[in-house]
């Protein structure tokens, strides 16, 4: 057990050999100013309750930032998600715009995760990572730079400390995801256009929540504000 916890929280970073990454090249998606592909869209994702909702159906009448996420146990996602919570309503209903988090596990494990960072947007599963492939989000880590993330506050022994924990207390122990998947950043909708990608490279290579908030016309978030979620 304690050798899979291990690959858990330090998950495939990709070396370079001879000048070159080492691993498969990032799978080909959409990019910015392209429609959405209908075969897309028409995936579920699924919501807290199990329930299928198709993905386009998210914001074919509305427009949407759209955050795909690592996996529940990675306490980055964790973090990042917990100042994404920060986030009033009210700011996102002033510029007419919806957030929403997207994740790999399996749908039991929303409402703990919700619970654990207090968040209370919208919020759904992809369990087979279909539309993560679709998207071309990458699977491995590259050696990139990519900054301190003003979102993470954990350094890398605790918040591993941290993952391992709770993956070994959870009720259902399971990675909550496929721990070698990164996630991603759009902004969609409405319609099928996608007005804005960003694919994780790495794990800290999320991008940081006010630059995208920015694009939408939504308000600074002040996140140096202590949460009040309790950490486990």
């Amino acid at each position: 057990m304690l050798g899979a916890m291990a690959h858990l929280a330090l998950a495939p970073v990709t070396r370079q050999v001879s000048g070159r990454a080492a691993s498969a090249a990032v799978p080909s998606g959409p990019e910015r100013g392209q429609p959405l592909a209908a075969t897309v869209a028409e995936l579920s994702v699924l919501d807290a309750s199990g329930r299928q909702v198709p993905f386009g159906a998210l914001f074919r009448e509305r427009r949407v930032i759209v955050v795909f996420v690592r996996h529940f146990l990675c306490y980055i996602c964790k973090e990042y998600v917990e100042d994404l919570a920060k986030i009033p309503k009210s700011f996102l209903q002033e510029a007419n715009v919806t957030l929403i988090v997207i994740g790999q596990s399996s749908y039991h494990h929303i409402e703990p995760f919700c619970k654990l960072t207090g968040y209370s947007h919208e919020i759904y599963v992809d369990p087979e990572r279909e539309i993560y492939k679709k998207l071309g989000m990458k699977r491995g880590e590259e050696i990139a730079p990519s900054g301190k993330s003003p979102h993470i506050k954990s350094n890398v022994l605790s918040g591993s400390i941290q993952s391992l924990w709770r993956a070994v207390t959870g009720p259902l122990f399971d990675f909550q995801g496929d721990p070698a998947q990164q996630g991603g950043t759009l902004i969609l909708g409405p319609g099928n256009n996608i007005h804005f990608i960003h694919r994780d490279r790495n794990r800290l290579d999320h991008k940081p929540i006010n630059s995208v908030l920015q694009l939408v016309g939504v308000q600074h978030v002040d996140f140096t504000s202590r949460s009040s979620v309790i950490h486990v």
